[in-house]
């Protein structure tokens, strides 16, 4: 791929069959061959414990097969989607000398790491064979972080700066590392027949369905460090070298996926977790003792779905549930639909229930259908619980060369006319996400929703991180830039940041701007608090930028308290950051 680093395209000696002309006959005779073994498919996920020789001799013939069948291909990027495009870990850590502005004196000492996609072999890949076309999509690239360490120098009070970057080494990294070559099958988009050959495979060669990922957040919690994506366990981080120390199973008490946004609930600073399945059950939470040593509380919340479920919220004494009409159903790819779907006739609901609570004393909310990816924050107001989030009407997955028809009406750069205006108009509704409120009323059960008004969509929210699950006045978003994403066919750039601030009765009153020079895009924003700060917005933004003009990445430092102004430090990195998804701040 002339966009990534390295190449790697796998072709194998034989030649492969060919695809018969009636591919469709074949994918619903397939289907229909599958359709008395879904129970076994969805419930297939260990490899008989078989002896080692005829355990070889299989894995061998398998890896053939899978050779002999499928072909490799890579997804070509384009222009507009360079920054995409993975990276090489650079080794040992850089020190960097370039800084325009200053870091205050009272920024504090500790590491700005930011988690993202970063596929190995060079990009993502895809694959053809008898059964049809499979791709990975951009979000199933191995996770790769990235880490500014700011220390100052004892007697003289100068910032040293350090940047690195490494790999998440989850249990599949090593097994694609020690191949040398891409392994696992694409699972998730694509035609079922394809979908399901890989599901089955992936699991007869490697013991589990799907890569695990470890992209998407970084989290603490009793001092020490995590990633994680949430189709599986934590890894636990080395945050100085960044060293993957292994998984997380709070000592054997958790053995399923685990949240990407877990929450410290206040006043006790037990972890609240929570992990989706697509099995029962399909939704279990969790709540870890503030130490970390043990599950004090865990429950089967009793879904009668596999909600795509990517947030959750805390307050004083409540865990706050998402059940959205985004959902993962292997027995609805089995039919020959999709295996993630939303389902704009579905229902949606909010659900409150005591921090250490069971299914039956959670309270549902009925709220109007939507795709919401993440909560800026749950706290209580008298009888209400309040729920602020993002949500877009829709939703589609963040892809290159999207199939979806809507998606790819909007996503494909067009002349614009009075009525393809309006039809972009109404799509950028469907997909880009707005600030919504949620007030709900564990009196009277009654539900107000209203979308908070503001000139640009954005996602990605922070805040202050004191105040979470405790009512506040300030949150911070970054802003999509509709033209840049409208030309990157499908993976969205947000062009800056946004701070919101709120009255005491919850009503908007102030919004500010802090928008990038353009053709420069941000990633990863987090709220650093200043050490001794009164205000709740005493403290400073920190993001990664990508110049693409230049090709050269930088780390922003933007005052909270005077947010329209340039950045008071701008930091230029040694090597490109490819644009990722959750940034944190790890004081030390």
């Amino acid at each position: 791929m002339a966009l990534c680093s390295y190449t790697c395209k796998v072709n194998c000696s034989f030649q492969r069959p060919s695809i018969p002309s009636k591919v469709e006959d074949l994918k619903a005779s397939i289907s229909s061959a599958l359709k008395p073994f879904s129970r076994d498919l969805v419930h297939f996920s260990i490899v008989a414990d078989i002896p080692k020789t005829v355990k070889e001799t299989s894995s061998k013939l398998l890896d053939a097969f899978v050779d002999f069948v499928f072909e490799f291909v890579d997804q070509p990027l384009l222009p507009s989607q360079s920054n995409f495009a993975p990276v090489e870990e650079i080794g040992e850590a850089v020190v960097v000398t370039t800084v325009e502005g200053k870091i205050p004196d009272d920024f504090p000492e500790g590491v700005y790491i930011r988690n993202g996609s970063n596929p190995l072999f060079g990009g993502l890949k895809s694959t053809k064979s008898i059964f049809g076309k499979s791709s990975h999509v951009w979000i199933e690239g191995e996770g790769m972080l990235h880490a500014l360490h700011f220390t100052r120098q004892k007697g003289i009070g100068t910032w040293n700066i350090f940047y690195n970057n490494k790999h998440v080494q989850t249990d599949t990294f090593k097994m694609e590392i020690h191949r040398k070559k891409p392994g696992f099958l694409p699972a998730i988009e694509g035609d079922s027949p394809a979908i399901l050959m890989a599901y089955v495979l992936n699991v007869l060669r490697f013991g589990v369905e799907n890569k695990h990922l470890s992209n998407t957040n970084i989290f603490e919690h009793s001092k020490k460090y995590y990633s994680i994506a949430e189709n599986h366990l934590p890894q636990e981080i080395d945050i100085y070298s960044l060293a993957t120390l292994g998984n997380w199973n709070v000592n054997g008490a958790w053995d399923r996926p685990f949240t990407s946004h877990p929450k410290k609930a206040p006043g006790t600073s037990e972890l609240v977790i929570m992990g989706i399945y697509p099995r029962k059950p399909y939704f279990e939470l969790g709540v870890i003792s503030a130490d970390g040593k043990k599950m004090v509380h865990k429950v089967d919340l009793k879904f009668n779905r596999c909600s795509l479920c990517h947030d959750m919220g805390v307050t004083e004494r409540y865990n706050v549930i998402m059940d959205f009409p985004l959902t993962i159903d292997i027995n609805r790819l089995i039919r020959g639909d999709s295996l993630i779907k939303y389902d704009k006739d579905g229902y949606a609901r909010i659900g409150v229930m005591p921090r250490y609570g069971d299914a039956n004393s959670v309270r549902w909310f009925d709220v109007q259908p939507s795709c919401v990816f993440h909560l800026i924050n749950c706290f209580e107001d008298n009888d209400e619980v309040v729920v602020w989030g993002c949500r877009a009407r829709e939703s589609v997955l963040p892809r290159p060369g999207s199939k979806d028809k809507k998606s790819k009406r909007f996503f494909k750069g067009s002349e614009e006319t009075s009525s393809t205006k309006i039809n972009n108009e109404s799509l950028e509704e469907s997909f880009f996400f707005r600030v919504c409120e949620w007030r709900l009323n564990m009196r009277t059960c009654e539900v107000k929703e209203k979308n908070v008004p503001t000139k640009f969509f954005m996602e990605f929210p922070m805040i202050n991180e004191k105040f979470i699950g405790l009512r506040n006045k300030f949150c911070y978003l970054q802003v999509v830039d509709r033209e840049a994403s409208s030309i990157s066919d499908g993976l969205v750039k947000y062009g800056g940041l946004v701070k919101l601030q709120f009255e005491e009765d919850m009503e908007l009153i102030k919004v500010e701007y802090h928008m990038l020079p353009e053709g420069n895009f941000c990633s990863g924003t987090t709220f650093v608090p200043k050490p001794q700060g009164v205000d709740e917005d005493d403290g400073w933004l920190v993001t990664f930028i990508h110049n693409e003009n230049t090709n050269v990445s930088h780390v922003y430092i933007v005052d909270a308290k005077n947010f329209a102004t340039h950045p008071i430090a701008t930091i230029t990195l040694p090597s490109r950051v490819p644009y990722g998804f959750h940034g944190a701040f790890m004081p030390l």
